[in-house]
């Protein structure tokens, strides 16, 4: 009886240390934890209230999707939601966790199939179901995750989602069963532009660099061009003076001429109208004007004192007010080189020739 006894109980003491030590060795229990979204953000075109408004939203997920069963939801439950469909929302996977791409589209329909994730809106919350062949890297894990919902979606979108009525601020919720969760807020506004006003003052700027020229003394024997120091010149290397012009006017600006033709007494000299002609015509009475720029002002016809002498026109109509250069839009200031050109003939009249030019710039505000 006493052996019996003492075996019995080594026995009942050998399974309590069996159990023990099972107890111990075994790994403590841990319930799996969703991983935390960062980098989360939501860009909207308007944050007014009640508006209709595109979204764009950033968020990089830790653990990535790896079957199909991994679904990802935005809970726009503040939100209206009715009529956007999958063709209104695209999905993106960034190369890396900057949210900056490239990034690699990915197909949507209604629902999921092979190749194709699934894109449904049920009672304001976006469920996007991976392919249903989704494995191991259908978005990897620590990349950047692109949602795009609205217009601007290349479904092509056509609906927007609907604004809060309130102008408080609301929570979204990304979840599912991927493994990762997150939360952002956004704040709505009655009015979110900014009026910005500003008055541009009109303008113009002109200046006649030299308002006394001179011929000299006239011969017939050959031309005689003004100069600025009024003795005259040979040749038409150096302008007579010069105009500068410009405006803010919207449709720019024209520079017009009034005045006589050289006359002392009661002789003139006779005004001219030359073509292509280098020095008009010594010997007989010629006064005219030509003009060049050094911007692109338009010199009309009969003015154009070009780079080659014999392609140079020249002309002056007398008491008749007359444009010598016109802009059509804003401009800044440009010059305008202005010749004077005079023959005489033999038996031109002796005396003393003069008369005032008068220019008038005008711009079109």
């Amino acid at each position: 009886m006493k052996d019996t006894h003492f075996i019995t109980i080594r026995r009942i003491a050998s399974i309590i240390a069996i159990l023990l030590v099972v107890f111990i060795s075994a790994p403590p229990y841990h319930k799996a934890q969703a991983a935390n979204l960062t980098s989360i953000s939501d860009t909207l075109s308007t944050l007014v209230s009640s508006a209709d408004a595109n979204h764009t939203i950033y968020f990089v997920t830790p653990t990535g999707v790896e079957s199909s069963t991994d679904t990802i939801t935005i809970d726009f439950t503040d939100f209206t939601t009715t009529s956007v469909v999958f063709g209104d929302i695209d999905l993106a996977e960034d190369n890396d966790a900057n949210c900056d791409g490239s990034w690699t589209e990915k197909t949507l329909a209604g629902s999921a199939a092979a190749g194709t994730w699934g894109a449904l809106i049920t009672s304001d919350i976006l469920t996007l179901t991976p392919p249903t062949d989704a494995s191991s890297g259908e978005i990897d894990a620590g990349y950047c995750v692109q949602v795009e919902i609205g217009t601007h979606a290349a479904g092509p979108g056509t609906n927007q989602i609907n604004n809060p009525g309130d102008t408080n601020a609301h929570t979204i919720e990304i979840a599912g069963n991927f493994g990762d969760d997150g939360k952002y807020s956004l704040d709505f506004v009655a009015d979110d532009s900014v009026n910005v006003t500003s008055t541009v003052d009109p303008s113009i700027t002109f200046a006649i660099s030299d308002t006394a020229i001179g011929f000299g003394t006239l011969v017939s024997a050959n031309a005689r061009w003004a100069t600025a120091d009024a003795l005259g010149a040979a040749s038409d290397s150096a302008a007579a003076h010069t105009i500068s012009i410009g405006t803010n006017a919207t449709d720019g600006y024209i520079v017009t001429y009034y005045g006589a033709t050289l006359t002392s007494g009661s002789d003139t000299i006779d005004v001219a109208g030359l073509t292509d002609n280098a020095d008009g015509n010594p010997g007989t009475e010629e006064f005219a004007m030509g003009f060049s720029t050094d911007g692109d002002t338009t010199i009309p016809a009969g003015y154009d004192h070009n780079a080659t002498p014999a392609s140079r026109d020249w002309t002056f109509v007398a008491s008749t007010l007359t444009t010598i250069a016109s802009e059509t839009v804003p401009t800044a200031t440009e010059t305008i080189s202005a010749f004077y050109l005079g023959n005489i003939a033999a038996n031109t009249e002796a005396g003393v020739y003069s008369t005032n030019i008068t220019y008038i710039a005008t711009a079109t505000f």
